[in-house]
């Protein structure tokens, strides 16, 4: 990889429609009809009055379903990690797969570059993301000697003689300190993914296109993915949905304003936090209680035939409950485990950028996040990945990458450019603070992704504040809460699942008493 790219490159966003029903609007009209007849309706039934009279029928009543049972899948491609962070994945109802950071080496500086950008502005904007992509190639550089000693000592490599196992540690190596030098990309850096969405929230999405923190981006790539629509099925918007919202009629942009966050704040969340990534600041008080009660009223049996204890115990001991080790994770299907649904858990969180980005797809488990253009801070407010604080010469490229970032944003701003532009030059490692809720149901299913070794370390990290914190009040009900190698120990064979990205670390032997190294 180049120490400094030559040039930045943003082609816009490139959007194909890959599957989608093949007549949508008449689908939706069709199931209309068969909710009021004595059999299904086929699509090919639907006459051209019932698609003029039915459709807005329905939409205006708010009978809104109907759209829902047609589905698009959008590759999209050069799109900003800004966008998909504060627009396409803020709600819960999508599915993506998206280029990994983690995984994939950003050899290119590819990213948004706004289009209303011109001149002296656009060469500051760019040249800020060309000297983000050369300090990633720096960090990147300088992590992999300490990111290799740190791994040889886990796999006692010194003792190891196979090559394929050697070559095996150079591309973890390789994984693991791309996967810290990103903290320093933009999150104007542009990504690859697959889309799949509803026609009901195809609708919304074009009604809310410039809500939030890039109206701009978001407002062209709805209009493309409509367009798109549109081409295959005109009447899928011709007779029914809304208009994207004017800026001034948004709740959001009535109350917009491009200031510093309050600093007083910031200190009181940080304060709460502590040394934590999370903490806990509500719980269903007698949680346990609820959770037995729900268990008994599902079998139909009283206290004195199941009590609190064997009724917490059906539901999430493993030994007791083989869906606690499913890797298809059957639990919302299961009328027993629904029980854990009525305990419920609210947290404080502090992730960078590029952790909550992945932390935001536990769509079950939701969170207020905030609006980075309410949240402006003229000076750099960043996680710091303990790789990257372990040693002083990568640190201090880190700062210096992440201060000529804010720097170039806050001159930007100082020119007059609106925030919500200027933004896209903060980096991955931006802090976000957000409040977190969730069932125990799904908390349960996340804690047990994300308490793994594997996780991205601040998740990692925040899940076991999470845990510990529940313990403090509720103990019996995560007594059985680990990674998969906890969950299925003396159970189920393999203890890990994660076949050959094994950890290296016998986690169950001491959890939640782990050591992690890397």
């Amino acid at each position: 990889m180049k120490d400094r790219p030559e040039q930045l490159t943003d082609g816009g966003p490139r959007i194909e429609l890959r599957r989608c029903f093949a007549d949508p609007y008449a689908d939706a009209i069709a199931a209309a009809r068969t909710c009021y007849s004595d059999r299904v309706i086929r699509p090919e039934e639907v006459t051209e009055g019932q698609r003029r009279r039915i459709g807005p029928l329905t939409f205006e009543g708010g009978h809104h379903t109907v759209y829902q049972h047609n589905t698009f899948e959008f590759s999209l491609e050069g799109v900003s990690r800004q966008l998909v962070w504060s627009f396409l994945h803020r709600h819960p109802f999508y599915n993506s797969e998206q280029q990994s950071q983690r995984y994939v080496l950003l050899s290119e500086a590819r990213a948004h570059v706004p289009p209303s950008l011109g001149g002296r502005d656009r060469e500051l904007y760019e040249s800020a993301v060309l000297g983000a992509w050369a300090a990633y190639a720096d960090l990147d550089r300088l992590l992999r000697p300490l990111v290799r000693e740190r791994l040889a000592k886990l796999w006692n490599l010194g003792r190891r003689k196979s090559r394929t196992f050697r070559r095996s540690i150079e591309r973890d190596v390789e994984k693991r300190s791309i996967e810290t030098a990103r903290y320093v990309i933009p999150v104007a850096c542009h990504t690859a993914m697959v889309h799949t969405i509803s026609g009901l929230v195809l609708h919304r999405l074009r009604r809310m296109s410039r809500s939030g923190d890039v109206p701009e981006e978001a407002s062209a790539l709805v209009a493309r993915m409509v367009a798109l629509v549109e081409e295959l099925d005109p009447d899928f918007f011709r007779y029914v949905g809304r208009e994207p919202l004017a800026e001034e009629d948004l709740l959001e942009a009535r109350v917009h304003q491009a200031v510093p966050v309050s600093e007083q704040w910031r200190a009181d969340f940080d304060r709460r936090l502590g040394k934590r990534r999370a903490r806990l600041v509500s719980a269903t008080p007698d949680a346990p209680a609820r959770v037995a009660d729900a268990v008994r009223t599902v079998l139909g049996r009283g206290v004195g035939e199941v009590s609190d204890a064997a009724a917490i115990e059906a539901v999430l001991d493993p030994a007791r409950n083989p869906y606690r080790h499913d890797a298809l994770n059957v639990s919302t299907h299961s009328p027993l485990m629904q029980a854990l649904d009525h305990a419920h858990y609210s947290f404080e969180k502090r992730l960078s950028h590029t952790a909550d980005s992945q932390d935001q797809r536990h769509r079950m488990v939701p969170g207020s996040r905030p609006l980075l253009s309410h949240h402006d801070a003229p000076e750099p407010d960043v996680e710091v990945p303990a790789l990257i604080d372990a040693d002083p010469q990568t640190r201090a490229r880190f700062d210096e990458a992440v201060a000529a970032l804010w720097d170039a944003k806050n001159e930007l701003v100082r020119r007059g450019v609106d925030l919500r532009l200027a933004q896209y030059l903060l980096p991955n490692a931006r802090s976000v603070r957000f409040t977190e809720s969730g069932s125990l149901l799904h908390l349960v299913h996340k804690w047990t992704q994300r308490t793994c070794l594997n996780a991205q370390r601040e998740i990692y990290e925040a899940s076991l504040d999470e845990v510990e914190a529940v313990r403090e009040f509720h103990p019996e009900l995560v007594r059985w809460i680990g990674p998969p190698c906890v969950v299925r120990n003396g159970i189920v064979s393999p203890r890990c699942t994660e076949g050959s990205h094994f950890c290296g670390v016998p986690v169950w032997k001491s959890f939640p008493a782990v050591e992690r190294a890397i």
